[in-house]
């Protein structure tokens, strides 16, 4: 096992009580606060929203998908325009999804052997061709801080064998990204699968371990299974997986989701919960989410939050639904700047718990307000 000294990962302080962690992730284009949430830009974008609201939201980090990007506008264009952070006048880091995650949401376009995955595009049909080099290749032209592996994530339930199938495949292709990812100043992550037998998923976070990466995420959740089953994968594999280095569990997810992770380990997040809620007028708060469409906040003068710095809460829960109301485009991009800015606050609250040693009672109060 090699351990990666390019992107230090500092773990300043555990909580007594539990097992969150509070650390710091340096990257080539800026340090990461953990525990971290990461606003999903798939398209090179935070969907409705300029960069200029999206760094109001106090994020650090944003992720891109390498599938979407490969299509439109490819990779070679925006390699030959600067790169991604040029192109989408972001500065700060950067995680770039494999696109393995298509592999699942486009089942019924794709087929995947040991070579790789084939795509029917979702744009035009046309047949594309996925390998791991492919994802490495499309990766390092978009720059990005972090890549991510390719692997093969399959829908719960499935049978036992159609788990291990995935899951020895996707150590597979892990071990082949490694060896073609040659970026210097791009960190490289491999991903935990094996659905939801702990045993599985302890094997394949032992091999992943011993070909060595810069950080391990967690994937293959949150694809239908409850979120018990969720926390007590996290249980069994966030033990699997080394200390010194940073966690990311992909695709979680509610707020409750987030800090049930944080307690068992996890340092990352990224969702679209946060933008697809807010342009369905679902904002988040701290005493669980509010439906802006409804009758009662017709003549409501508060903001969303009385303590929220964001943009959203500089009006009345009344101006909110009346945007919605008037089918107004500016109300999507108010409720998603305030979610995502709800979501920042609650990791920041998160971060300070752990480091006041009071992070199990912190827990205990989301678990009552956000539920």
């Amino acid at each position: 096992m090699v351990r990666s000294s390019r992107f230090p990962f500092d773990l300043i302080h555990k909580d007594a009580g539990t097992h969150a962690r509070r650390g710091r992730l340096h990257l080539p284009h800026g340090m990461v606060e953990t525990p971290a949430f990461m606003p999903v830009g798939t398209q090179g974008t935070v969907k409705g929203l300029t960069i200029d609201q999206v760094q109001s939201t106090g994020a650090d980090i944003l992720l891109g998908n390498t599938y979407h990007l490969s299509l439109r506008p490819t990779s070679e264009l925006i390699a030959e325009l600067g790169g991604l952070h040029r192109f989408m006048g972001w500065d700060k880091p950067i995680l770039t999804d494999s696109g393995g995650f298509q592999i699942f949401s486009l089942g019924d376009l794709n087929k995947v052997t040991e070579v790789g995955a084939t795509f029917k595009s979702h744009l035009n049909g046309a047949t594309i061709h996925l390998k791991p080099e492919d994802s490495m290749r499309i990766q390092q032209e978009l720059g990005s801080d972090i890549a991510m592996v390719l692997d093969h994530v399959i829908a719960l339930p499935a049978t036992d064998d159609a788990v291990l199938d995935a899951m020895d495949r996707s150590v597979r292709w892990a071990e082949r990204c490694k060896t073609v990812a040659t970026k210097p100043d791009q960190a490289l992550f491999a991903i935990v699968q094996g659905g939801l037998n702990l045993d599985h998923r302890a094997r394949c976070a032992e091999a992943l371990v011993s070909i060595g990466f810069d950080g391990y995420a967690i994937g293959g959740l949150s694809v239908g299974e409850p979120p018990l089953e969720m926390y007590r994968v996290l249980d069994g594999v966030c033990p699997c997986l080394p200390e010194d280095q940073p966690r990311y569990l992909m695709g979680v997810g509610t707020p409750l989701d987030l800090v049930e992770g944080v307690a068992r380990g996890v340092d990352m997040f990224d969702c679209v919960m946060p933008t697809r809620n807010g342009r369905n007028a679902l904002a988040f708060t701290a005493n669980g989410p509010l439906k802006m469409r409804n009758s009662c906040h017709t003549r409501d003068d508060r903001p969303l939050e009385e303590d929220c710095p964001c943009l959203a809460c500089k009006h009345s829960r009344a101006y909110i639904r009346h945007l919605f109301m008037a089918d107004e485009m500016l109300g999507p991009t108010l409720l998603s700047i305030h979610n995502l800015t709800f979501y920042r606050r609650l990791m920041s609250r998160a971060r300070q718990a752990i480091e006041e040693n009071r992070y199990d009672a912190f827990l205990q109060e989301c678990r009552q307000s956000l539920a």
